[in-house]
């Protein structure tokens, strides 16, 4: 694909690879419109729609499409050229994959303008480097969230975390002006100061809560899983301590959690309490005595303090949703060239969310190092793929009618998009769903294509930033890893400009190549990383968090 895309800085249309026989649409296009490419004329026979593409040439039914110069579907019908592609005409097509024991060739690009440049962050004991310092509750099982609640009021308002005292008092406008009889129409949301500055903490970044729905009932391999994940959070460099409460009777016991802390870091030193409520004489005394606790260690933990530490310190997931037919040309390149960078500097990268590897897998496996992460990344996709079948889905289910009406026609064809977020370096490592990332480099780390499903386990992986592309606008983030947002167009940075944090858009204007917007997204990174910058998943304390029971999620 040329990183810019005309020069022309309004182009109509677009041809991404070679080989491809559909063009994309930059703009609307009219019926009876003539539209070039690359000096071919296109009679269009249909409206097509900004994001969609039509087809190159008249093709029959069964013919293979090429779109990011993979097979990416085939149509069920004849077709004619200039016609649009549609879920009627086409049909989802990926090609088969295998380990070939081609062996990665890489050109890394040129990091020197950011080789000397450093993050302010929390260093850890372990020599991980986090980018905030969170505390964090944790209950072993549902029976526990409503404790948790009950703390989380008294705690993060009183301690200048909350971002409800707005809407506390605009309510309470409300209720003023129906008891004096006043017309409430003419009350309106008045923006609330900067929260930061009320906080108690300096140095701490917030307090969160992981409240969910497991630790009993389910299977034990379901509680066995969410304790792992559990202590994946509390092992975060992101993470200074820990709350855990527990009801004492439940599936995943407070002796496993400590064992799983145990395998996952023998040398875990971070405050880390527990209380069990069936050992403890009343709600008001667990309660109390948790606050009380974990305010002393506040106490303590807030000494830590930000200090330099080298970009090679920064663990960053890429991930996508509310995905659109732009998505896989301006955001998802844009990330991906900013993840070639941070793997030149020694960085490490985590691309997750198997589901949107469909279609791409035989690159996936061309770049491994290794085989055994070859072999395993094609372990867990099969073995993901069937289990979606046997319950009569599929990857070829897994887009949504949000991405189909905005031009991802099929699941290949929103994964050859989705896999842009990684870049172009080699494979380092394949992760399972909670195990931690230890090699520089890219990993790929099995998730669901699931938003909130896939940042919790790239977090579980050790990702201390998370760059999140979307075309239609989602307010996902994460209680303990900063999303940042990037929109893939300029329309969607505008009209939500209260959850987007970076606008891809330019790229598609023409006005900025793919390497030129990946630099400014490392640059946003450094800043958010060491604290300069809040991103706006972050301020809104979208703090989403949905363990995977390895269910089929699409």
């Amino acid at each position: 694909m040329d990183t810019k895309l005309n020069s022309e800085k309004k182009a109509q249309t677009l041809k991404i690879h070679p080989k491809d026989n559909v063009i994309v649409a930059l703009a609307d296009l009219r019926k009876n419109d003539i539209v070039h490419w690359n000096g071919t004329e296109y009679l269009l026979k249909e409206n097509i729609p900004a994001k969609h593409k039509f087809f190159e040439n008249d093709m029959k039914a069964g013919e293979e499409i090429i779109m990011y110069g993979v097979l990416v579907g085939k149509t069920q019908m004849d077709v004619e050229k200039g016609s649009r592609v549609s879920v009627e005409n086409i049909k989802h097509a990926a090609q088969p994959y295998s380990y070939r024991g081609i062996k990665p060739h890489w050109q890394a690009p040129d990091v020197s303008k950011f080789a000397n440049k450093t993050f302010n962050g929390y260093h850890r004991s372990d020599g991980r480097v986090g980018t905030a310092n969170y505390w964090i509750f944790i209950p072993t099982v549902f029976c526990e969230n409503r404790n948790m609640d009950v703390i989380r009021e008294a705690l993060q308002n009183e301690l200048g975390y909350g971002v409800t005292d707005k809407y506390k008092s605009f309510t309470h406008e409300l209720v003023n002006a129906y008891e004096e009889n006043e017309d409430i129409n003419k009350f309106e949301l008045t923006l609330a100061p900067d929260p930061t500055g009320n906080r108690v903490f300096k140095n701490i970044d917030g307090i969160k809560f992981l409240n969910h729905q497991g630790g009993c009932g389910g299977t034990r391999q379901d509680s066995e899983m969410l304790g792992k994940l559990l202590v994946a959070y509390a092992n975060h460099p992101n993470v200074a301590g820990v709350t855990v409460l527990s009801l004492g009777c439940q599936h995943l016991q407070v002796n496993d959690l400590k064992d799983d802390v145990k395998k996952l870091n023998p040398d875990f030193d971070k405050p880390f309490l527990i209380y069990q409520q069936q050992q403890i004489q009343n709600e008001e005394k667990l309660i109390s005595l948790a606050i009380r606790e974990t305010f002393k260690n506040l106490i303590e933990v807030n000494k830590q303090e930000r200090k330099p530490a080298p970009l090679s310190k920064l663990a960053v997931g890429v991930k996508c949703g509310g995905s659109d037919g732009f998505s896989g040309i301006s955001a998802n390149p844009s990330v991906g060239y900013t993840a070639d960078l941070l793997v030149a500097l020694g960085a490490k990268v985590l691309l997750a969310e198997f589901p949107e590897l469909c279609g791409v897998e035989q690159n996936l496996i061309d770049r491994c190092v290794e085989e055994k992460s070859a072999e395993k990344f094609i372990h867990l996709m099969q073995t993901y793929d069937e289990q979606a079948h046997a319950v009569g889905s599929g990857f070829y289910m897994n887009p949504s009618p949000g991405n189909i009406k905005d031009g991802l026609i099929t699941d290949a064809i929103k994964s050859a998009g989705a896999a842009k977020k990684g870049g172009t370096s080699p494979v380092v490592d394949v992760l399972d769903y909670t195990e931690p990332a230890t090699k520089p480099g890219l990993n790929l780390v099995c998730t669901p294509g699931n938003d909130v499903e896939a940042t919790t386990g790239k977090a579980a992986s050790g990702a201390t930033l998370i760059l999140f592309t979307t075309g239609l606008g989602t307010p996902t983030g994460n209680p303990i890893c900063p999303v940042i947002k990037l929109a893939t167009n300029s329309k969607l940075a505008k009209r939500m400009h209260d959850i987007i944090d970076i606008d891809t858009g330019p790229v598609i204007e023409g006005e900025k190549t793919v390497e030129q917007m990946g630099e400014e997204i490392l640059e946003y990174c450094i800043k958010a990383a060491s604290g300069e910058i809040i991103p706006k998943a972050v301020q809104l304390n979208q703090d989403d968090f949905i363990p995977w029971k390895r269910g089929v999620s699409l």
